[in-house]
């Protein structure tokens, strides 16, 4: 049995190469903490996530990567001490029937590889047809894909790794 090296797991060297400016270098700018999508434009949304592992402990070193298929942009988020992360983002819009949402991609230690998965605004869903949502048959699973609104234009959302409430993961 061989040792594990650098190229096969997400970390201790994500933040070095993901998320530079996090790690102390600034010389390859990338939005993380506090990002914001596509500044300017209008009906916009500010969406708090934290992520956590199975024992509900917030996972610090991890990245979260969001985009939206309509907005060719990104941005790429570390976490706070506490697993929190912040974006602010146009409000998504639907696209060849499915319903409006983010696109999250998430890496950190321990995972060898990304997970991918969607965030819905409580608003949207459920939207008949989404070819992501109708495949959900249970409706707490779902909910695990379905972001609360904590005011005009403000969301929360917990991922979860693992456990009771673990998050819906795409297998893409």
């Amino acid at each position: 049995m061989l040792p594990e090296t650098p190229s096969q797991t997400a970390g201790p060297f994500l933040h070095i190469g993901m998320a530079p400016e996090d790690a102390g270098n600034a010389t390859w700018p990338v939005q993380t903490a506090g990002a914001e999508i596509a500044p300017g434009a209008a009906d916009r949304i500010t969406v708090a996530l934290q992520l956590f592992d199975g024992t509900g402990t917030p996972v610090r070193d991890a990245l979260i990567e969001v985009w939206q298929a309509e907005i060719r942009a990104l941005a790429r988020l570390t976490p706070a001490a506490d697993g929190a992360f912040a974006l602010t983002t146009p409000r998504p819009t639907a696209e060849s029937g499915q319903a409006p949402h983010l696109t999250l991609w998430i890496i950190a230690r321990g995972i060898n590889t990304g997970l991918h998965t969607r965030l819905y605004l409580p608003e949207d869903a459920p939207h008949p047809g989404d070819p992501v949502l109708s495949r959900i048959e249970q409706p707490a699973r779902r909910a695990t894909l379905i972001a609360e609104a904590t005011g005009p234009g403000a969301y929360a959302h917990s991922i979860r790794l693992q456990g009771d409430r673990e998050t819906v993961f795409l297998d893409v």
